[in-house]
């Protein structure tokens, strides 16, 4: 993929309103970006496509939401207060700082040649207070990631839903990591949103465990529409485990700037459990029935982004062509995935007979799916707005509607155009959607 391609879906995401720029009227604040109103349906389209997946479609997993803000101890216990940093420089002469690891020379700046400061860790969690006063002994974190709150929730739920192993905890939830360098649009930034379900399973069944979860998780982009060849699976070598991890394996996409994670699935072992259990004095083994042995499970972790995924699937759904002498932009999103389902758009939006016939079609259809009415535009500027923004059927009431009480439905990827009955309109989009509504 060309880094032209990136060019281009960033700014149809500024054009048609999926992602601008945080504060822009302040001139933006570096690597924050907000939803608009086709960016905030894809997302939350996404999240509720993983959420179907991950819980509702499964017996062993059970849904969580915990909060953003958890007692500091958690993060000592988590070892994030210790070995949660990177390695930073920075350049003597223009001031810009670098992310160690990054930089080919580590004594000289990339930007201006000149010299580096020495390497210095640099914690990642942003750190606050709570109360109305700042003293040690308030300080708090903003979470920098979602995984702890399912962990110390864990015999909450074995006392609350009395489930037997293996069984998982799955979250969707906002995280804050203060990182040197963030960028690639909405692929790398402070505050983000993760997709995580931590799975509890006996020790002796994890290995196995771990390539069922990995497998599972590749089949869920592939399901989703996301292209075989812009996928792959990368296991990590052992000098890059995180220190309690036994193995992990990301799951990658070809972006423009080149192969980079999508979701992680690693085996956590037994250490986030145990960690929690020495901190905070508690007792977290788990009492096995049957066999009456107590221990603590193993953890198999799918760790997904949800701000990675979006932009993963924009990339992967951008397709432009020649129709006549105009280039034509389409998001082939994925039915489940496109913000929009149908649109209603009146061939005449100076015969108010037809407008009001159309807008009646469009709110009946807003009962069942997400659909919008434009008569902003001559017909043909209408569709390709809705090309670009990825709505799957555009819905035509014309002059012969108000007689033969038809529309013609126009497909966004073969632009093959059929005339439908409107009382059998919605019967007909529902079917061919094939989606969950």
């Amino acid at each position: 993929m060309s880094e032209n391609l990136m060019d281009k879906v960033v700014s149809l995401c500024k054009r048609r309103g999926f992602i601008f720029q945080s504060s822009e009227i302040y001139g933006g604040l570096s690597n924050t970006w907000d939803y608009g109103p086709f960016g905030v349906e894809l997302k939350n389209n996404l999240k509720r496509a993983w959420w179907r997946s991950s819980v509702h479609e499964r017996e062993d997993i059970f849904g969580m939401d915990a909060a953003i803000l958890m007692h500091p101890k958690a993060w000592e216990a988590s070892g994030h207060v210790k070995n949660f940093f990177d390695l930073k420089s920075d350049c003597k002469s223009c001031k810009k700082r670098f992310k160690t690891a990054d930089l080919k020379d580590k004594a000289k700046c990339p930007e201006c040649a000149g010299l580096l400061t020495e390497a210095r860790p640099f914690n990642l969690m942003f750190a606050t207070h709570q109360g109305p006063v700042e003293e040690e002994g308030n300080l708090i974190y903003l979470r920098p990631e979602t995984a702890q709150g399912m962990f110390v929730n864990f015999l909450n739920i074995l006392d609350s839903r009395h489930p037997k192993l293996p069984f998982g905890l799955a979250q969707i939830g906002k995280a804050f990591r203060n990182e040197i360098t963030p960028g690639n649009f909405t692929f790398r930034t402070r505050e983000f949103e993760q997709m995580e379900i931590e799975y509890f399973t006996h020790p002796s069944n994890a290995d196995k465990t771990l390539e069922e979860w990995i497998d599972y998780r590749f089949s869920w982009y592939l399901g989703l529409g996301m292209k075989n060849e812009n996928l792959r699976k990368r296991p990590h070598s052992n000098d890059e485990l995180a220190h309690y991890a036994k193995a992990c394996t990301d799951i990658e996409y070809n972006f423009p700037f080149g192969w980079s994670e999508l979701e992680g699935i690693a085996n956590r072992t037994d250490f986030d459990l145990k960690q929690h259990s020495e901190v905070s004095g508690k007792d977290m083994r788990y009492f096995d029935d049957a066999t009456k042995e107590r221990f603590y499970p193993y953890i198999i972790e799918p760790s997904g982004g949800v701000d990675r995924s979006v932009l993963a699937f924009l990339v992967d759904a951008y397709h432009e062509e020649k129709v006549k002498d105009d280039l034509r932009v389409v998001l082939r999103l994925h039915n489940d995935l496109a913000p929009t389902k149908a649109a209603v758009l009146p061939l005449l939006r100076n015969r108010p007979e037809i407008v009001e016939l159309a807008k009646k079609i469009s709110g009946d259809l807003k009962k069942s799916f997400v659909c919008a009415y434009d008569d902003t535009g001559a017909i043909g500027k209408l569709y390709r707005r809705q090309d670009e923004v990825g709505t799957i059927y555009c819905v035509t009431v014309d002059v012969q509607s108000l007689e033969d009480k038809q529309v013609t439905v126009r497909d966004r990827d073969t632009m093959l155009q059929e005339r439908i009955s409107i009382e059998k309109l919605k019967e007909y989009l529902i079917e061919k959607l094939e989606t969950v509504l």
